[in-house]
């Protein structure tokens, strides 16, 4: 099963509204969501199914591990990435200082997401050539989709696919899945612990 990663980082400039500081490496520590918050911008990955190919673009909050905006779609455009960072937007509620982390992918340098970036008020960033460690936190993501999804079976079509990765993310990847940085919490429970109810509910 072909792939194809095309990464964003959400800590520094990334995509994905919520805020930290700290690197992707450790545990990080919770920040304003009005003050610079960090957000993964999310690779974009590709996977085949007997009816074409389907394509992730992805948006980690580096402080929880939590996928807060993710859009999929059969076609690798411009559009993907914004309309991943308008989820994230959506969900987070105000991204404004937000960094979102990318690699250095046309789509992420497209007028389509840099106006996204504006009219959310976040900061864009892009990787280092060559720096492979700029996109860990994306890659490591993918690397578990890719094991836990995408290669247990062979997937007819889209539809059953997307289905098959939406309800990853929401059951496994968020609420099941303990995470060591997280001193063995979902990215759910850390942010209900970690994160005030009244910021939750903003």
């Amino acid at each position: 099963m072909g792939k194809n990663h095309n990464g964003m980082n959400l800590q520094r400039a990334g995509c994905s509204g919520m805020g930290t500081s700290g690197s992707e490496g450790g545990q990080q520590k919770p920040t304003s969501r009005k003050t610079g918050p960090a957000l993964l911008p999310d690779p974009y990955t590709e996977h085949k199914t007997a009816e074409a190919k389907l394509y992730l673009c992805a948006i980690k909050d580096v402080f929880s591990g939590r996928i807060v905006g993710y859009s999929i779609s059969d076609r690798m455009t411009s559009r993907l990435a914004a309309t991943a960072l308008d989820n994230a937007a959506q969900m987070r509620g105000d991204i404004a200082g937000c960094v979102v982390h990318s690699d250095g992918g046309s789509q992420f340098r497209s007028r389509k997401f840099l106006r996204a970036l504006a009219r959310h008020h976040a900061v864009g960033s892009m990787g280092r050539v060559a720096a492979a460690g700029d996109n860990a936190a994306m890659e490591s993501f993918f690397a578990l989709l890719q094991k836990n999804i995408l290669n247990r079976r062979a997937w007819t079509t889209r539809e059953q696919l997307r289905i098959a990765i939406v309800t990853w993310i929401e059951r496994t990847y968020h609420r099941r899945r303990r995470q060591p940085r997280l001193g063995r919490l979902t990215p759910i429970e850390y942010e209900t612990i970690m994160i005030p109810p009244a910021a939750l509910a903003a």
